[in-house]
């Protein structure tokens, strides 16, 4: 029951996107697509839960141990800047398609504040889900799929935007940023769920 609890909370109630504001760059960047917002989300997914992964264990059994908490920071940029790199070669020999459309995006990961802001959340003093390994992985998941979704979605509705006729002052930006607010509004729903 706890993992469902976990899932909800942070996919739909506590939406890093649209609740926290973490992750705004790519969010804004890639969402005119609906292809490259699925592409997106998928690595955004993977790097999250492996960095949450590697980053738990970094400081539990390194960090810690040798009393550098104060190198989390440097460690966690170091180790999400490495598994980016990694997804980026993967990406370019799996699906060169997929990598040609991200573009400037992947290495966007390297710097999304999600990943380094989950990462940091997990170790920090008094966080819930910090106390075990599995909890961890599970509350950045939950957090992944959340971004995801609220990047697909959203590039969904651009998609539609861009098909209709908006007034001349909010083309562009402006009514992609009207319609995040809309749709962190319409998140904020699901907050007596958990």
């Amino acid at each position: 029951m706890k993992i469902i609890i976990i899932l909800i909370s942070t996919i739909f109630v506590n939406n890093v996107i649209l609740a926290q504001f973490l992750g705004i760059c790519p969010f804004l960047g890639t969402s005119k697509k609906t292809s490259t917002a699925v592409g997106m989300g998928a690595a955004v997914i993977f790097v999250l839960v492996l960095a949450t992964l590697v980053t738990y264990l970094l400081n539990k059994y390194v960090l810690v141990a040798h009393g550098l908490e104060f190198l989390q920071t440097i460690a966690f940029i170091l180790v999400i800047a490495a598994l980016v790199q990694m997804v980026e070669i993967i990406l370019k020999k799996i699906s060169p398609s997929l990598y040609t459309a991200l573009g400037v995006f992947l290495p966007l990961i390297t710097t999304n504040c999600c990943v380094l802001g989950v990462s940091l959340k997990v170790v920090g003093e008094g966080f819930i889900y910090g106390n075990n390994v599995g909890e961890a992985v599970i509350y950045a998941a939950g957090i992944a799929i959340g971004f995801a979704l609220a990047l697909i979605i959203f590039s969904g509705i651009r998609e539609h935007i861009d098909l209709m006729e908006a007034p001349e002052g909010t083309k562009g930006t402006p009514i992609a940023l009207i319609t995040a607010g809309i749709l962190a509004m319409a998140f904020m729903g699901f907050g007596g769920l958990v």
